[in-house]
């Protein structure tokens, strides 16, 4: 959602000058790629999950400043909706121990969070959408309280001059109108980050892109929204509707969403963030004082701050980050392609098979993405996120195929090189993609288990909401737990 702002109102030259200072900032990037003073590194990773609150009631618990006050950690954060935070996770290498050394971490963090929460009456959980929200009332009850988030969502609401209206098809399909962005606050997800160099990073970015639909099929954790069972990962979609400033006639032109696919595989990552420049207008308007341009004249490090903050509101599902630390730039591919949860296990599961697949992939001498179309590569991701673990999917050289056929015979193979190229331990990298190789056999992620747990109560002849509330309660033991998704009983 990007940085900290104050205040809530901008002036058409407020406008014009971070116009200005955006292209100074997209000049100034150019240059330092130019000039190669970015930080060589690579393989280093980052994660950040957000998590839904909810009562002993399952139901939504909107005190999250209450709950971050008690957890009392600079690792969470607050997010839109009152019922969400965010956990950021230090980064570290990917190799030898390290991911076992990630889960222990984050194991420790999350129960030590967990039992502050519950002081307040709150339940942490790791899930794509919180399945107990009701639809939301009109206003802004739900936001948390912050100048960023009111002006943001006056920003896109002024855009689209009219109301938003969620139209989601699936087996009971959606349609609800709202006048505020609060539904995007639904939506929760983890967030992979991959640091790589400059000129290797238009290959990383590229096979993100190429993955993005196997990681759904595999990893779809969010079929209910407001009480309504749509798709295997209606984050997408409602992501998408929730934050998008077009009105029906700039669609019908082909003006670009603000979550963003893409149009095209990329030479540099120069091209995403000119894109991001050309396509989409300033959300958020914040101009600092800084010149980047004599900033790096001057032989120091510029924070690129307007080109950052917009980039923070241009909602690609693979977004380039630019970022310093200790006084040296660096780039990052963050994928936010995954839902939260289901459980650490999963997620770390979940983190293994993508840094294995695209770590080989981008060793190919002849990338898989030079013969496959960008189209396909979406068509692969809305695919997945309808359908999940049932999806289909085009790949090169295969064909149309079933998304476990393809991980089973395909990329299960390649993460495992790649985690070997990584230098992780074999052991290690066996425990994280046995995880998803059974998954594939078992044809079971977050998405299924929810499904057939809610259809489990109601056969018992609960309703809708109630098998909802009951099929969350199963889900936050099960999560909290520790065993994977694909262990966990159906109620019967």
């Amino acid at each position: 959602m990007g940085e900290d702002i104050s205040g809530t109102t901008f002036t058409r030259a407020d406008h014009a000058k971070y116009r200005a200072k955006i292209r100074r900032c997209l000049d100034t990037l150019e240059a330092m790629l130019d000039a190669g003073v970015f930080v060589e590194d690579e393989w280093r990773t980052g994660l950040e999950i957000e998590l839904g609150l909810a009562g002993a009631d399952m139901r939504p618990f909107h005190r999250n400043a209450e709950v971050l006050e008690r957890i009392a950690d600079p690792l969470y954060q607050t997010e839109l909706g009152k019922f969400t935070i965010e956990l950021n996770v230090e980064p570290r290498r990917i190799d030898g121990q390290s991911l076992e050394q990630l889960e222990a971490a984050l194991r420790h963090n999350l129960n030590r969070a967990r039992d502050r929460a519950g002081d307040a009456g709150a339940e942490l959980v790791m899930v794509g959408i919180l399945p107990t929200l009701p639809a939301p009332p009109a206003g802004r009850s739900w936001f948390t309280e912050s100048d960023r988030y009111v002006a943001l969502d006056e920003a896109i609401m002024n855009s689209r001059r009219e109301d938003i209206t969620l139209r989601i098809n699936g087996p009971e399909p959606l349609s609800l109108t709202m006048d505020s962005i609060i539904a995007e606050a639904a939506c929760t997800s983890t967030q992979l980050h991959l640091q790589v160099t400059p000129r290797r990073y238009a290959d990383y970015w590229n096979a993100s892109q190429l993955l993005a639909g196997p990681q759904l099929v595999m990893g779809a954790n969010s079929p209910y929204l407001f009480g309504h069972h749509l798709q295997a990962e209606t984050r997408v979609e409602t992501f998408l509707q929730a934050t998008d400033t077009r009105s029906v006639e700039l669609r019908n032109q082909g003006v670009r969403p603000r979550v963003f696919f893409g149009d095209r595989w990329i030479t540099s990552i120069f091209d995403l963030f000119e894109e991001n420049v050309r396509y989409f207008p300033a959300l958020l308007p914040v101009s600092s004082d800084e010149d980047p341009a004599a900033v790096l004249a001057a032989g120091d490090t510029p924070s690129l701050a307007e080109l950052r903050l917009h980039n923070g509101t241009v909602y690609r599902w693979n977004r380039p980050i630019y970022d310093v630390q200790d006084g040296r730039p660096h780039l990052r591919v963050e994928n936010r392609v995954l839902p939260a949860g289901p459980s650490v296990l999963d997620t770390l599961a979940n983190a293994a098979f993508f840094y294995g697949m695209v770590v080989e992939l981008v060793t190919d001498e002849r990338p898989l993405w030079s013969r496959m179309s960008f189209d396909g590569a979406r068509e692969n991701f809305h695919a997945a996120a309808r359908y999940g673990i049932d999806a289909r999917l085009y790949w090169p050289g295969l064909g149309e195929v079933s998304g476990t056929e393809l991980v089973l015979d395909t990329l299960l193979p390649m993460a495992a090189r790649g985690l070997e190229r990584l230098g992780v331990d074999a052991p290690v990298a066996g425990k994280y993609l046995d995880i998803i190789e059974a998954r594939a056999r078992l044809r079971r992620n977050g998405a299924t288990w929810q499904v057939a747990a809610v259809e489990a109560y109601e056969g018992r002849g609960k309703d809708r909401r109630d098998a909802l509330h009951l099929m969350l309660a199963d889900y936050v033991r099960n999560m909290n737990g520790g065993d994977p998704v694909h262990t966990w009983n159906v109620p019967t």
